[in-house]
Formats: structure tokens, sequence, C-alpha cells
């Protein structure tokens, strides 16, 4: 029984963090396009946010890969 609370939690605190990765991606992504559309943005640190939003989207990747797990039928 416990095992199945654990799980219920892990999978809450799964689908929390998703919530807050995606949200954190969709900022990048808008911070990047703001700095693009400007003109006046220091590539580096443009390099930077590009590559923590590619982080980003691993992590919540492989957090969806938790959740809805492939099943060969």
């Amino acid at each position: 029984m416990d095992a199945g609370i654990e799980g219920g939690q892990d999978d809450k605190s799964v689908r929390m963090e998703l919530a807050r990765l995606r949200q954190e991606h969709r900022d990048l992504d808008t911070a990047i396009d703001a700095m693009s559309l400007t003109g006046r943005s220091d590539a580096l640190q443009l390099q930077r946010l590009k590559k923590k939003k590619l982080a980003l989207k691993d992590r919540i990747s492989t957090l969806e890969d938790k959740l809805l797990p492939d099943i060969i039928a």
C-alpha cells in the first residue's frame, strides 16, 4: 500500500515540476524572441539562454517519459 501512496505523491511532484519547467521554457522563449527583435541582444547571452532552453526541453522530455512510459504491445 505504501508504494502506491508514494507513487501517487511522486506523480504529483513530477507533474508540478513539469508545470514549472514548461513555464520557465515559455519565459525563456519570450525573452529570446524579445532580445532578437530589439536587435540589442548580446550574442553570448542569447546563446546561453538558448542552451538553457534546450536543457529545459530535455528535462521536460525526461519527466514526461516518467509519467507516460513507452509500452510495447
